[in-house]
């Protein structure tokens, strides 16, 4: 990442330096993935759709740990491998709103929840600006080669209420307090950034 962009990192020391976390990432560009995985202070095993686990990214990303996801089913194998990292201590990366977008966080699925709930991992919010406001001269499908590209770590919060509840109530209850907390964030990393 640092070959090819100008990756501007704040507040990477807010990750806790051990213990299962989740990362929660807004998601605009296809480089916002890599990139988080490039700066963070940490391995990251991201969730990502299984249309991407094509030709040599396959095994590629199989072998660095990244985790293939049906998103047209409740894939229990993805489900399980997730769960499986969290339980070893590691970081799961997710993008909440489940597809690129505007990156605003306003709809978010409730795959987040559930793994933060279920596993009692705090989330780490993440903001990635500049890598959707323009496309590259050489290759349009990236950002410029060496333009900047801002990645924000947020405090750690928990998503549930302590309870321990895992019912459909809880989890709502739990997207809206994620929701309000990546949209504080992303609005916080905009001011502190310029973007």
């Amino acid at each position: 990442m640092y070959g090819l962009w100008k990756p501007r990192v704040l507040g990477a020391w807010r990750v806790p330096a051990t213990g299962p976390v989740i990362f929660a990432v807004n998601h605009s560009h296809n480089v916002d993935g890599p990139m988080v995985m490039g700066v963070a202070p940490r391995p990251t095993h991201f969730l990502i759709k299984k249309e991407a686990f094509i030709g040599p990214l396959n095994p590629f990303l199989t072998g660095i740990g990244q985790v293939k996801v049906d998103r047209a089913s409740a894939d229990r194998t993805a489900i399980t491998r997730a769960l499986g990292v969290l339980e070893a201590g590691g970081v799961l990366g997710i993008f909440p709103e489940g597809t690129r977008g505007t990156g605003d966080f306003a709809s978010l699925r409730a795959g987040l929840a559930y793994f933060a709930v279920r596993s009692g991992a705090p989330v780490v919010p993440i903001a990635v600006l500049g890598s959707s406001d323009r496309p590259g001269r050489l290759i349009k499908g990236l950002p410029p080669l060496r333009s900047r590209v801002d990645v924000v770590f947020g405090d750690p919060f928990e998503a549930g209420d302590g309870s321990g509840r895992r019912t459909r109530k809880a989890l709502d209850e739990a997207t809206e307090r994620i929701q309000k907390q990546l949209t504080a964030h992303l609005e916080n990393a905009r001011r502190l950034t310029g973007r």
